[in-house]
């Protein structure tokens, strides 16, 4: 079995915990990113240990930072309540039953001033490594630690060779590829992992096509 330095000494971060600090801050950093801008709220619902003894770990801290956008391994982990009162950003804790989801895990709700929503589930898995679960109830199976495409599209005919030919175009490399719809024709979800770091024009690129709905890029440096 292959073993990353990273499996052993963990990720650069801001303690205590990687799982209920690192991972957490990483989780609602990288979920603030596919929930886009706009957003006016962030309900965070606590499940398993992180609502057990995530406070004390700074769990609290670490998931409001990373909805703030402030990454893993920044000291202003520790100032978040006190960033968030500062800029008004408005954001609620609760515990959940999320069963069958690792004890680490949260759901977070996003808020717009348009009464929508966007709701994620994810797990902090050890070691500073996140699993984002589902994305408004599509399963998505995200890391983060690769360079990574979510799109929404239309279920129709052909939207799978309209993205490839744009990824081709830019001389990307697929490495995996996953599809998930909730009901036929309606609007499907595509995952995919890149071998190369995927630059900001393939966004628009994308967005050009007619049954692209949203694209959000996941660089796992930025």
């Amino acid at each position: 079995m292959d073993i990353s330095i990273f499996d052993v000494l963990g990720p650069v971060m801001i303690g205590p915990s990687s799982s209920h600090t690192a991972g957490a801050a990483k989780l609602a950093r990288i979920a603030a990113k596919i929930a886009g801008e706009g957003f006016v709220k962030v309900l965070f619902e606590l499940h398993g240990s992180f609502e057990k003894t995530g406070k004390g770990h700074g769990t609290d801290k670490a998931l409001l930072a990373g909805a703030m956008g402030i990454r893993e391994d920044d000291e202003r982990i520790r100032e978040a309540f006190a960033i968030a009162k500062r800029d008004q950003f408005c954001y609620e804790f609760q515990k959940a039953d999320l069963s069958g989801y690792h004890e680490n895990t949260v759901r977070l709700t996003f808020f717009y001033e348009d009464g929508k929503k966007r709701v994620i589930i994810g797990s902090s898995i050890g070691g500073g490594r996140i699993l984002i679960h589902k994305i408004d109830g599509m399963q998505a199976g995200i890391t983060a630690e690769r360079p990574t495409l979510l799109i929404q599209q239309r279920d129709v005919k052909g939207v799978i060779n309209e993205i490839s030919g744009v990824l081709v175009k830019q001389g990307l490399n697929i490495g995996i590829m996953q599809l998930t719809r909730q009901e036929k024709g309606k609007v499907a979800s595509t995952v995919i992992e890149m071998d190369q770091e995927i630059p900001p024009e393939v966004e628009e690129q994308l967005k050009r096509q007619a049954n692209i709905l949203a694209v959000t890029i996941i660089n796992p440096e930025q």
